[in-house]
């Protein structure tokens, strides 16, 4: 963030230390001013007509892994329980045997829910790629048709303060672009 935030000030400055002034000579500018749009790009991306479906398909795997994960967890509690109830009467080495079949589903349901979670994240990562990508041409495209040199995405705070006369909202630009792509 510091970086865009120093990226930004540079440009915004240019213009100003481009200009050289003598005695009573005012030089232009030599460099442009440059134009910069603004936008927040979850915003933009939550209107995307294809983004509900995507959701709807990460919602779907995530209840398959949910109930995937209840199912060898009501496993072990079974296997435990039964365990439990037959322990007194087993002989010793049957006991150290279901104990360690206890332990190795154990390491299997922990190890199943972190590959789960990964598998979900992965997943996601791979379905909004090409929402992202559609995205990031729509913004480029916008700027573009601007002639705006950098375009800043607002969300999370990262810029508390734009200065209106300096700077143009192209939110409402993008998410016309993407809505007419559909």
């Amino acid at each position: 963030m510091k970086k865009y935030l120093l990226l930004i000030m540079m440009m915004v400055s240019l213009p100003l230390l481009a200009q050289e002034s003598s005695d009573t000579t005012i030089v232009t500018p030599r460099h442009p001013v440059i134009c910069i749009g603004y936008l927040s790009y979850d915003d933009a991306l939550t209107t995307m007509p294809e983004y509900e479906g995507v959701q709807q398909q990460m919602k779907d795997l995530r209840a398959a892994y949910e109930a995937e994960m209840k199912r060898v967890e009501k496993e072990f509690n079974t296997k435990y329980e039964a365990f439990l109830d037959g322990q007194k009467d087993f002989p010793r080495t049957i006991l150290l045997k279901r104990q360690t079949e206890l332990q190795e589903l154990l390491e299997r349901n922990i190890q199943f829910k972190k590959q789960g979670r990964e598998d979900i994240q992965k997943a996601e990562r791979d379905a909004m790629a090409p929402l992202k990508l559609k995205l990031k041409e729509a913004i480029a495209k916008v700027a573009q048709e601007q002639g705006l040199a950098l375009v800043v995405n607002t969300d999370s705070n990262a810029c508390p303060f734009i200065e209106p006369q300096m700077a143009v909202d192209i939110t409402l630009d993008v998410k016309e672009l993407l809505n007419q792509t559909k």
